[in-house]
């Protein structure tokens, strides 16, 4: 059982098609304390934009210079509030830290067949009337993946004990995006209202004679553009050559620590950090160097 420390671009939505239209112009709002996972093609540019000049910019695995070997190209002019990166080969991954406004913000970057080419950063906004989100321990956030494990059993057996809870089984149509050697399936979503936290139950499968292997503390929940980190994930972090395995995780308010108050109404999209397999030679040995603007 883990609980979210990073963000990650692989798309669980109805059809591929529809993935790559709604994943393209991405936004999130400003948060120091997330790490925001952007996928990038290699035949792609992809623009990460904020709303004033960015003031520095260091990465590890990325270079400026087309001749300097390394995971991503980068683009940036000194002074302009956006910066372009695009990826120099297959799986590769990397990491730049963006300084703006006094704060650091983190971004993991991996080259992906979805790639977002847009993803705007906003700032947080400002209102009476925002509920902030219930605390809720570790210890009572496994007691909500349980109960959404048991609650059949609960629902007849023990009622009162999932009366607050709403359910949707996703079967007709099924919640399937189809990756060429791996598949994710939406088997159901819970909210469990007082907590103001879904639980999503997810079927992996793996359609190859290899292992593949993911972050299971990477799981986001996707509605329109907003991103939600998760606040817990019971999840192996591996799908065996020609199998299937199971995995849920849930999330809790908002990236700002707001309530969420979302309906299970809505068109859900998941996310999750796959990991490389294997790293060749030459990509162990791009010297992390920081990235300067001109």
């Amino acid at each position: 059982m883990k609980p979210l420390n990073k963000l990650w671009p692989f798309l669980l939505s109805l059809s591929p098609a529809l993935a790559a239209d709604i994943t393209a112009i991405q936004s999130a709002l400003l948060d120091e304390r997330v790490v925001y996972s952007v996928p990038v093609a290699t035949n792609r540019v992809t623009t990460i934009s904020f709303p004033g000049p960015i003031s520095g910019i260091d990465a590890a695995g990325v270079t400026s210079d087309p001749k300097v070997p390394g995971q991503f190209q980068l683009a940036h002019t000194r002074g302009s509030s956006f910066l372009s990166v695009r990826a120099l080969g297959r799986n590769a991954t990397a990491n730049v830290n963006v300084r703006w406004g006094k704060h650091t913000y983190v971004f993991e970057l991996a080259e992906g067949s979805l790639p977002v080419l847009s993803f705007i950063l906003e700032t947080k906004p400002s209102g009476p009337g925002v509920q902030p989100a219930p605390i809720i321990n570790p210890t009572r956030l496994l007691a909500l993946l349980d109960k959404a494990k048991m609650f059949p059993l609960l629902k007849q057996q023990h009622p009162e004990a999932v009366a607050q809870v709403d359910v949707v089984t996703f079967s007709d149509p099924p919640c399937v995006t189809d990756f060429n050697d791996y598949e994710i399936r939406v088997e159901e979503a819970f909210r469990f209202n007082p907590e103001d936290t879904l639980v999503f139950h997810l079927r992996l499968k793996n359609k190859t004679e290899s292992a593949i292997q993911y972050r299971p503390e990477s799981f986001v929940l996707r509605i329109g553009n907003r991103l939600y980190q998760q606040s817990i994930s019971d999840a192996a972090g591996l799908i065996p050559p020609k199998e299937e395995v199971i995995a849920y995780f849930a999330v809790t308010g908002t990236p700002d620590g707001a309530r969420n108050e979302v309906s299970l109404k809505n068109a859900f999209s998941v996310l999750v950090e796959r990991l490389p397999n294997s790293l060749t030679a030459a990509s162990q040995s791009v010297t992390n160097q920081p990235v300067t603007t001109p």
